[in-house]
């Protein structure tokens, strides 16, 4: 996906970029962040009173929802709407932290969650767990055998 829209590096990753190539409006306002789909009209709007790296993490948590899931989350059964958000919450990690930019991670760094804080521009909270998931992954290829 990022590589059409020209976003190679994490310096490109710029929310009104990927909110075009979707069609999807963006907009920053003092409220609390939602989508809406209105027919073929969709928008994001991101609560401009939270920290930048915070609204980025938004605008990726609210681009899920338009892009992955249907129906009226207040409409839906608790263990469905939970699982919505555990979808949109790693959604969140992976289009933040993309894997094909994980090359530019200075992994033997001993500061490199405040790094990649400033190099994708979101909390050291989500880079951690962005970590935590590689590493997980890393140990599964690891543990397999041939």
């Amino acid at each position: 996906m990022y590589n059409k829209m020209g976003i190679t590096k994490p310096s490109l990753i710029n929310e009104q970029t990927i909110s075009r190539y979707f069609e999807i409006f963006l907009k920053k306002k003092p409220m609390n962040s939602s989508f809406h789909i209105f027919g073929r009209y969709r928008d994001i709007v991101i609560d401009e009173r939270e920290p930048l790296e915070k609204q980025r993490e938004i605008f990726f948590h609210e681009l899920c929802h338009i892009l992955r899931h249907a129906g009226i989350q207040s409409m839906m059964p608790t263990a469905f709407r939970e699982l919505q958000e555990w979808d949109a919450q790693h959604f969140t990690q992976y289009a933040a932290i993309p894997h094909h930019m994980l090359k530019y991670i200075p992994f033997q760094e001993h500061d490199v969650v405040n790094q990649m804080s400033l190099m994708f521009q979101v909390s050291p909270e989500l880079c951690e767990m962005r970590l935590e998931q590689v590493k997980r992954r890393l140990q599964t290829t690891r543990n397999i055998t041939y």
